[in-house]
């Protein structure tokens, strides 16, 4: 994933270990996808778009079985409903029938399907959740009440019914037993969820001291969570105390910069108009509930249960982008790439996540082949955009990954010209020094890796590209292994760092060295055919030529770049020459890696 995607990961509201299994329990009552069906549902020939609603009952069920199977939630609430038609009565196939509409956002359906599913089972957990949700928007917190406290029990009850029925009783104006009713959430690992939303709560009432007590409490448990921060900011500011919100701003902004949230609230802070609460009343507190259980649930891959939690955020509140982001981040991750565009575009144009999310589309338009349309979008973007430094390096990011060196490094120096300095513009350093490399401009190259290294000097991929480069090209010998070295120090399971050492000391002709590091590369890399193909070389100049040929073959096997299966077929064919080509012949680069956040 590239920086620039992980800068809209929104963090959630509650440790992912201790949420688990309360998320989960949901739906567990659902057996949704039962592994016969699956079994089954593989067998069925992919199902093609737009769907094709005219084959049999059979056929229908098992599309939908196949499609649940996939979460394609848009084939599987398809046929579901149309597998439905053939049997009505059939209380199973009527909750896949439901799950599978929610989870695909057909609220309707979902809402029509609850009430059936009740009819049948009034304690169906799910179904009086939806028809709960259903009541809260329609501002009816009497009923909404009534449909939490029925159902299934169990930790899963006391967090999700627990937390709606408080801000149900804060919709009804009684904020008193609302923020009762939520501190009967005891278990600790509730703490956060309930001090947040008390917090939220207390904001609203204008109650200053409880929700300052509260949101202290929320933010010493986890300050290093978007949302959390940014109610923690928003609070105390409200409460007159404008210097702790942007130290607590700042504080975020070191650890992830430049983030979209936390800019718009820097800006917010820096107008001196009072800043607006989290949110504005009993509803987007519901959305609130939901989006930071659907974030947990997908953050623990368990992405039915987050597209449903999700869904009904967005129903409670479409203006929630952190949902939108979220929901369409569990798309992402799922490579159900139209999917995720599609509700990437629902992010409204008035969020400070709106542009970022446009960044998404296109990176996604390039992930799923469509590249025209992603040059073009980025492209747009930047030209819109031409000061943001984060839709800039999506597009270099794009025109390196297409091997548009020239215009990846111009577009790189635009970053740097806007970005305000600093140490983070190490990796856009890197990536334009990778961009100056490949065009053959080396002294602009090494000045951008060394300038990079003053940022970070244990930068490993920075170190190791810089290595690499000067051995290839017979330079500073000494100082390229050093820089090696310590890139395997601060990589020692990187396969593809070891990989670049092996094959520095192959290029100098230390063999046995080379053979030395390379098994250890392919122990880590297993499946990489650049080193399979690299320790093929090493072998037959060790005299290992068996060996050499076997794993040629391998790398032969793994897809290797298509300009390089020519020249591994060959030496299948012929081996090697006699003498290997001199150190400062033109080899392939180090493998270019993405950065993390933060480096």
């Amino acid at each position: 994933m590239s920086p620039v995607s992980q800068n809209l990961r929104p963090a959630t509201l509650v440790s992912f270990q201790s949420a688990k299994h309360c998320i989960a329990a949901s739906i567990a009552a659902l057996v949704l996808w039962a592994p016969a069906a699956e079994a089954q549902a593989r067998q069925v020939a992919s199902i093609s778009a737009p769907f094709d609603l005219s084959m049999s009952a059979a056929g229908t069920y098992l599309s939908a079985y196949s499609a649940g199977a996939q979460r394609d939630t848009a084939a599987a609430a398809t046929f579901f409903r149309e597998a439905l038609r053939f049997d009505p009565r059939n209380a199973e196939l009527m909750e896949r029938a439901f799950v599978a509409a929610l989870a695909n956002g057909n609220v309707d359906d979902g809402f029509a399907l609850a009430d059936k599913l009740l009819q049948r089972d009034p304690k169906n957990g799910l179904a009086n959740l939806v028809t709960g949700v259903k009541a809260m928007k329609g501002k009816r917190f009497v009923v909404a009440r009534g449909s939490f406290a029925k159902g299934g029990g169990g930790r899963q009850r006391d967090i999700t019914a627990t937390l709606l029925t408080g801000w149900s009783y804060f919709g009804s104006g009684d904020s008193k037993r609302a923020i009762e009713t939520l501190d009967k959430l005891k278990d600790a690992r509730f703490g956060l969820f309930r001090d947040y939303h008390v917090a939220l709560m207390a904001d609203l009432a204008n109650q200053r001291a409880e929700a300052v007590k509260r949101i202290k409490a929320a933010y010493e448990a986890e300050k290093t969570t978007l949302r959390v921060v940014d109610a923690y900011a928003r609070i105390m500011a409200r409460s007159g105390d404008v210097v702790e919100a942007k130290r607590a701003y700042d504080a975020f902004d070191q650890l992830l910069p430049r983030h979209p949230i936390i800019r718009a609230g820097l800006a917010e802070l820096a107008s001196g108009k009072p800043m607006g609460p989290v949110v504005n009343d009993a509803e987007q507190g519901a959305a609130e509930v939901l989006y930071g259980l659907g974030s947990v649930g997908g953050s623990q891959n368990d992405e039915l249960a987050a597209m449903i939690y999700l869904r009904l955020a967005l129903y409670m509140d479409p203006k929630n982008a952190l949902a939108v982001v979220t929901l369409a981040d569990v798309y992402e991750r799922l490579k159900q790439n139209d999917q995720a565009i599609d509700v990437y575009k629902m992010v409204p144009a008035s969020s400070p996540l709106k542009d970022n999310s446009e960044i998404q589309v296109g990176l996604l338009l390039e992930t799923a082949g469509r590249s025209e349309e992603a040059q073009k979008h980025l492209g747009a973007l930047a030209d819109a955009h031409p000061k943001d430094p984060e839709t800039l390096l999506a597009l270099a990011n794009l025109q390196r990954s297409r091997k548009q060196f020239v215009e990846a490094a111009d577009t790189y120096t635009r970053v740097l010209e806007v970005s305000g300095g600093g140490k983070t513009d190490w990796s856009t350093l890197y990536f334009r020094g990778v961009s100056y490399e490949r065009q053959k401009k080396w002294p602009l190259a090494e000045a951008d890796f060394r300038k990079a290294l003053e940022y970070y000097p244990d930068q490993p991929m920075v170190l190791n590209y810089l290595g690499y480069s000067l051995v290839d090209q017979g330079l500073k010998l000494d100082e390229a292994f050093k820089l090696l070295r310590r890139a395997v120090e601060l990589r020692p399971t990187d396969g593809y760092v070891i990989d670049s050492l092996a094959w520095a000391y192959y290029r100098l002709g230390q063999f046995p060295e080379a053979v030395r590091e390379l098994e250890k590369a392919i122990e880590l890399k297993p499946a990489d055919p650049v080193i399979n193909d690299h320790l093929g070389d090493a072998y037959w100049r060790v005299g290992r030529k068996l060996e050499a040929r076997f794993q040629w073959n391998h790398a032969r096997d793994l897809n290797p770049e298509p300009e390089e299966l020519p020249k591994i077929l060959a030496k299948i064919d012929n081996g090697l020459t006699d003498e290997p080509a001199p150190a400062a012949a033109s080899i392939d680069p180090p493998k270019v890696e993405e950065p993390k956040n933060g480096g």
